[in-house]
C-alpha cells in the first residue's frame, strides 16, 4: 500500500512559508510523502494570507479551481485543510465562505514546531516570535496571529545548532517585530478593544507602551551575538522591524557584525505625520529620518528597502506628496508599494471611511514604484 500524499499551498509572507516548513515536517513523521503538485495529493493544504484583499481573493479562486478540476476529471477531491492568517475570519464564517473546506488548523500550532522539512539546503528560515502586540490601525496580524510571543533563547539556539549539524550556512530570523523580542507584555486585547462600540483613534494604546523597557543590551542583539558564534553561520538576515524601536545598540551590532546582512527592511507606511497618526505606527516621518541617517553613517554597504500603504483612508494629495519627498529623500533599493483596502475586524475598518476611489490609488501606486523601483531596475538585492 503506497503512503498517502499531501501537498501545500503558500500564500503570504515568509512566516507562512516558516509555518508551512513545519507541517510538511509533521506530515512527513506520521507517514505522509510530498506530492509533486495538487492534482495528485490526498491531503490539501492551504496556508492563507489575509494582509490584503487580494491575498483572499487569491485563495478563493484556488480553491474554486482545484473543484472544478476535480469534478471535470469525475475524481475524488483531496481532503482540503485550512490554515494561515484567514483563519481571523472565524471557523463558522469560513464554512459558509467556502464550503468545501473539510478542517481548519490555527498557525499558531506549528509556529514554533521543532521540526522543518526544508527544501533549501543552504538557507533556513528560523522564527523567533509569532504575532503581534502593535496596535496599527490597517493590520490584521494580531487578529490573525494573536498576541505577540517571543520563542525562548534556548530553543532558537537548539535549531540553529541543528541546522549547522545540517550543513546551514544562512538564516533568516523572522517575527512581525524582531526588535521586540524578549520584551513584550501580556496588554490588553486587540479583539476586545475592538468591540468596544464607542472606540476612538485617540483610544489606542501606542506601540510602545506593548513592551518592556529596555534597560540595557536589547534581547535582540544578544541574540544575534549568540547566533553569531556558530562558526558555520556565514550569513544572518531578520525580517521584519519597526522604525519605532530600532536601537542604536542594533545599528551598531549590524555594523560591527560581518556575519549580518546589509539588507534592511524597514517599513515606513507613509511619509505623512497625520496619516502615519492615523496608523497609529507610533513614529513620525523624522524619526524614521533620524533612523536611516544613523544606519547610513555606520553601515557600510547598507540596502534599504521599505513598505508603503497608498490611499489610506483620508490621505490627501499634500499628505501622498509627503510620501513622495520622502521617497526621493530615503533612495530606498526596493519598496513594496501597496493599495490600502479594508481589512474586516481591524481598527481602521472600524475607525475610517474608505474614501479614496480606486482610480486615485493606482495612479499613487504608480508614481511611487516608478521613484522607488524603476531607479534601481536590474540591481535589487535579494529578498529571502
Amino acid at each position: 500500500m503506497s503512503s498517502p500524499k499531501f501537498f501545500i499551498q503558500i500564500y503570504g509572507c515568509q512566516a507562512n512559508k516558516s509555518d508551512a516548513e513545519r507541517l510538511a515536517a509533521m506530515y512527513i513523521d506520521n507517514g505522509y510523502v510530498e506530492a509533486e503538485d495538487w492534482q495528485n495529493c490526498d491531503e490539501l493544504i492551504l496556508v492563507t494570507c489575509s494582509i490584503r484583499e487580494r491575498a483572499e481573493d487569491r485563495v478563493r479562486a484556488f480553491l474554486l479551481k482545484v473543484m472544478s478540476y476535480y469534478q471535470e476529471e469525475e475524481k475524488n477531491p483531496p481532503k482540503v485543510i485550512f490554515s494561515g492568517c484567514m483563519l481571523h475570519h472565524g471557523v463558522e464564517r469560513l464554512r459558509q465562505m467556502l464550503p468545501m473546506v473539510d478542517e481548519f488548523m490555527p498557525t499558531n500550532k506549528m509556529a514554533f514546531a521543532k521540526r522543518a522539512a526544508r527544501k533549501d539546503k543552504k538557507h533556513a528560515f528560523v522564527p523567533i516570535s509569532t504575532g503581534c502586540n502593535s496596535f496599527c490601525t490597517y493590520c490584521i496580524v494580531p487578529y490573525a496571529r494573536g498576541r505577540e510571543a517571543s520563542r525562548s533563547f534556548e530553543d532558537i539556539l537548539e535549531e540553529v545548532t541543528q541546522l549547522v549539524k545540517e550543513g546551514y550556512s544562512e538564516i533568516t530570523l523572522i517575527g512581525q517585530n524582531v526588535n521586540s523580542w524578549g520584551l513584550e507584555k501580556v496588554g490588553i486585547s486587540a479583539r476586545k478593544m475592538f468591540l468596544h462600540d464607542a472606540i476612538k483613534r485617540e483610544d489606542l494604546p501606542t506601540n510602545q507602551s506593548q513592551y518592556l523597557e529596555v534597560k540595557d543590551t536589547p534581547p535582540f542583539v544578544k541574540l544575534l551575538q549568540a547566533i553569531s558564534r556558530f562558526e558555520s553561520i556565514k550569513v544572518i538576515r531578520f525580517l521584519s522591524s519597526n522604525p519605532w524601536d530600532f536601537h542604536d545598540e542594533l545599528i551598531d551590532e549590524i555594523a560591527n557584525n560581518p556575519k549580518i546582512d546589509r539588507f534592511i527592511h524597514l517599513p515606513v507606511q507613509s511619509g505623512s505625520n497625520s496619516v502615519l497618526h492615523r496608523m497609529n505606527r507610533g513614529y513620525t516621518r523624522e524619526d524614521y529620518l533620524l533612523v536611516v541617517k544613523k544606519l547610513r553613517q555606520k553601515v557600510k554597504g547598507l540596502v534599504l528597502g521599505t513598505d508603503i500603504i497608498v490611499g489610506f483612508p483620508g490621505e490627501t494629495d499634500e499628505e501622498f506628496e509627503d510620501t513622495v519627498k520622502l521617497a526621493k529623500e530615503v533612495g530606498w533599493h526596493v519598496g513594496f508599494v501597496n493599495i490600502y483596502s479594508p481589512r474586516p475586524g481591524t481598527m481602521a475598518e472600524k475607525l475610517y471611511k474608505d474614501d479614496i476611489p480606486h482610480k486615485i490609488k493606482k495612479a499613487r501606486w504608480d508614481i511611487l514604484d516608478e521613484i522607488i523601483n524603476k531607479k534601481h531596475l536590474g540591481e535589487r538585492p535579494k529578498v529571502v
